[in-house]
């Protein structure tokens, strides 16, 4: 069957510790989840619940873990920070809009890496920023 089954629609989720309710937009002309203090001029999401994981795990702020599963109000595209670029295709099925997302619900239960895992995604992401790799907006 070559055709793609359209008869459910694909999930989309947003990993943060912003605490956002039903109906709320995740708009651009914020700053980074990941502390960086750059303002965007795009908004993410993606299509696995673990990448939301890691979203929510590795941004900055004291605010609780959050997954939130959201609805593009526009147009989305592979996301290059994680396609191509790392990734032949788009294996985290990681997406981005110059679009609101909107707020459907929130994932409650989910299972988090172990502190080892995200010490060392973490300890990864420090060695691209001293290496000076370009991120791209």
């Amino acid at each position: 069957m070559s055709e793609v089954d359209s008869r459910f629609r694909r999930q989309y989720f947003h990993g943060t510790r912003a605490d956002l309710q039903h109906g709320d937009l995740i708009t651009v002309g914020y700053a980074s989840n990941f502390g960086e203090g750059k303002v965007l001029s795009w908004v993410y999401c993606t299509g696995t619940l673990d990448a939301a994981i890691w979203g929510a795990e590795l941004s900055v702020g004291g605010g609780a873990e959050r997954i939130y599963v959201v609805e593009p109000t526009g147009d989305i595209v592979d996301d290059p920070n994680l396609t191509d670029k790392k990734f032949p295709g788009n294996p985290t099925l990681s997406y981005r809009s110059r679009e609101p997302l909107r707020v459907v619900a929130e994932v409650t239960k989910w299972q988090g890496h172990s502190q080892e895992q995200i010490q060392k995604m973490k300890g990864g992401l420090e060695r691209l920023k001293t290496e000076r790799a370009e991120i791209i907006d």
